[in-house]
C-alpha cells in the first residue's frame, strides 16, 4: 500500500477526474497521476454512471494507494461530475484531468511551483500539451501558447489552453467564479465548451500563468473523431451570447476573429471524421469572418487540398483506378502511422511556428488588444 505523507511545506493538490465508460483508459490515466514526482496528492474519480468496468479499476487501484478515492454518481455530465470532485475536495489546488488524458511525471511539481512563484492575482497555470494516440504515441498535433497575464481577450479569440487537463486552479479562484457550468452548457455534446467558459470567468477576474513545457498527453482516439458540429455551433453561440451579455463593450471584430477561429477548428475535426465537403463549407465560413488572417494561414490551403483529395479518391474508390490510387493512399497512411516523433520534435515544431505569417500576426493582433485594453 502506497501512502504519501504530506508535508508541511507542500501544499495539498486535488486531482479531478470525471470518469464514464472509461475503463478503456482510465487505468493509464491513474498511472500517470500517481507517478507525478509530486506526491502530496489527493485523487478523487467522479464515476458518472459508467455502465462498464471503470469503477472496479478505479477501486482496485485505490487499494493499492490511499490517495485515490471513488465517488459515483448518475449519469449527470462531466460539469456535474467534476463539480462534485471539487466540492469533496481539501486541496488548495484543482488539477482536473480527463480520465483518457495522461500527465507526464513532472506536471504537477512544476506547475506548483509556477503558481507558488507568482503574484496572488494568477489564479490559473497552464501547461503545453501533446496530441496522443491510443497507443500514447504522438500524433504531431499541440497546444503551445505563450499567453500569460490578462489574457481575457485572446482566450475570447481561441481557446489556447485547448483541453481540460492541463491547468491548475486556485481553490480560492474556483470559490469566487464558481465551479463549471453545467446548467446551459449541459449536453453530451458540450464537452470541451465548459472548459472554455470556465476559463473565461476565471480570465475576468484573475492573470494567468503559463508553463511552456510539454507536460500534457492530451488523447484523440479514434473513438473520439464522431461529432455533431450543429451541437457543437450552438453551444459556441450560446457561449459568445453569454459573454455579449456581460461584456457589450467588447468590439465586434473580436468575435470574428473566435468563430473564424472555431470554424477552422470545426473544419479540422470534420476532416479527420471523412466529412470532407463539410470541412470545406466550414473553411469557407472561417475566411470569411476573418480574411486577413486566413490569407495568411498556410494550414488552410493544407488542409483544403487534402480534402479535394480525399473528395476525389472517394468518387474514384469505386472505378478502375481505385487499384492505382487508392491503394496508394491506403501505403501514405500506413507510413504515416510509423512516424515515431518525440518532444524535442515538438519543441522543433513550436520554434518553426513562431516564424509562420500567420502567428506572427497574430502576436501583433494581441499585442495591439493589449495596448487598447
Amino acid at each position: 500500500m502506497v501512502n504519501y505523507p504530506s508535508t508541511d511545506n507542500a501544499p495539498l493538490v486535488s486531482v479531478i477526474i470525471p470518469a464514464y465508460n472509461a475503463q478503456r483508459f482510465i487505468e493509464r490515466t491513474l498511472k500517470s497521476v500517481l507517478a507525478q514526482t509530486y506526491h502530496n496528492l489527493e485523487v478523487i474519480v467522479v464515476d458518472d454512471g459508467s455502465q462498464d468496468r471503470t469503477a472496479e479499476i478505479v477501486q482496485s487501484i485505490a487499494k493499492l494507494d490511499r490517495r485515490v478515492k471513488l465517488l459515483q454518481q448518475p449519469n449527470a455530465g462531466v460539469a456535474a461530475a467534476r463539480n462534485l470532485g471539487i466540492q469533496k475536495s481539501t486541496g488548495e489546488f484543482i488539477a482536473p484531468i480527463d480520465a483518457d488524458d495522461i500527465w507526464y511525471p513532472e506536471n504537477i511539481e512544476k506547475q506548483v511551483k509556477c503558481i507558488i512563484n507568482s503574484d496572488s492575482s494568477v489564479g490559473l497555470v497552464y501547461s503545453w500539451s501533446v496530441d496522443i494516440n491510443e497507443d500514447d504515441f504522438l500524433t504531431g498535433g499541440f497546444h503551445a501558447s505563450e499567453q500569460k497575464g490578462k489574457v481575457y481577450l485572446p482566450l475570447l479569440c481561441r481557446n489556447f489552453i485547448g483541453n481540460g487537463s492541463a491547468v491548475l486552479i486556485r481553490k480560492t479562484c474556483l470559490e469566487k467564479v464558481g465551479g463549471y457550468n453545467n446548467k446551459e452548457l449541459k449536453d453530451e455534446h458540450s464537452h470541451g465548451s465548459e472548459d472554455w467558459e470556465l476559463y473565461l470567468r476565471i480570465a475576468e477576474c484573475y492573470q494567468f500563468g503559463v508553463l511552456p513545457e510539454f507536460l500534457i498527453g492530451y488523447r484523440k482516439n479514434s473513438l473520439s473523431t464522431s461529432y455533431k458540429d450543429a451541437s457543437m455551433v450552438k453551444f459556441y453561440e450560446l457561449l459568445m451570447q453569454m459573454v455579449r451579455q456581460k461584456h457589450p463593450e467588447i468590439p465586434e471584430q473580436i468575435y470574428h476573429w473566435s468563430g473564424s477561429n472555431f470554424y477552422l477548428y470545426l473544419a479540422y475535426q470534420s476532416f479527420h471524421s471523412s466529412k470532407h465537403s463539410n470541412s470545406l463549407a466550414l473553411l469557407y465560413k472561417s475566411f470569411h469572418l476573418d480574411l486577413s488572417m486566413t490569407l495568411l494561414r498556410h494550414d488552410i490551403y493544407i488542409l483544403t487540398m487534402k480534402n479535394l483529395y480525399q473528395m476525389f479518391m472517394q468518387y474514384i474508390k469505386y472505378g478502375f483506378l481505385s487499384k492505382y490510387f487508392y491503394r496508394n493512399e491506403i501505403e501514405i497512411r500506413a507510413t504515416k502511422n510509423t512516424i515515431n516523433l518525440t518532444l524535442n520534435d515538438m519543441y522543433k515544431l513550436v520554434k518553426i511556428r513562431k516564424l509562420v505569417p500567420y502567428k506572427m500576426y497574430e502576436k501583433y493582433r494581441f499585442q495591439k488588444l493589449d495596448k487598447n485594453s
